[in-house]
């Protein structure tokens, strides 16, 4: 969670830079190569280095819940644990099979396994999930943008989808904070037997 906090922390130091981009009236005021007193290199480079953390200790956390699931609700788990890990490398597949993973994990793991669904209960991995698919998208294609711009208004529509992006990745961030939250206090419960989970 700590780590997730630090990526909003790097977007919206990113997402101001975007701003000022933005909204720059006079070209010789605006210092591409730095953001108040941050040099914008270094602020990349350990955002970078934030967000490369933070996928590898999520998906650590993430492959440990899915082998506690197995204990609870074994025939609820349609693929192996090693998909925890695998499935988040696998192109264009890894945009649905940790989602329906975290599903299977969410079930196994809550006070009646085989129950049907609840109205809204899968609401915060489903909003999670959305944003943060949007979010690589859009992300992806704002640096298309960028390696292709010639004029300003390239480089202007670019630096608007890079705001987009970076407003969904704290979307993502809130909820997947939100999440981790909420599914490790639900397998906490249940293996200590403490029943019902936090909310």
């Amino acid at each position: 969670m700590a780590l997730l906090a630090g990526n909003i922390v790097f977007d919206v130091l990113l997402g101001l830079e975007e701003v000022r981009y933005l909204t720059a009236d006079d070209a010789d005021s605006y210092d591409p190569d730095r953001l108040g007193t941050l040099d914008l290199g270094v602020l990349y480079s350990v955002s970078l280095m934030v967000y490369l953390a933070t996928g590898i200790v999520f998906i650590v956390w993430f492959h440990r819940l899915r082998k506690n699931a197995e204990v609870w609700a074994a025939d609820l788990q349609t693929r192996t644990p090693g998909y925890a890990i695998g499935g988040w490398f696998i192109p264009i597949a890894n945009f649905w099979i940790p989602r329906a993973i975290a599903a299977e994990i969410w079930r196994a793991s809550r006070r009646e396994p085989y129950a049907a669904d609840g109205r809204g209960e899968l609401a915060l991995l489903n909003g999670w999930w959305v944003c943060w698919t949007v979010s690589t998208v859009t992300n992806w294609v704002s640096g298309q943008m960028y390696e292709t711009a010639e004029t300003t208004g390239d480089y202007t529509t670019a630096s608007q989808w890079s705001l987009a992006g970076y407003a969904l990745d704290i979307a993502a961030a809130v909820l997947a904070v939100l999440f981790v939250r909420r599914l490790t206090s639900m397998q906490h419960a249940k293996a200590t037997g403490m029943i019902p989970a936090a909310q």
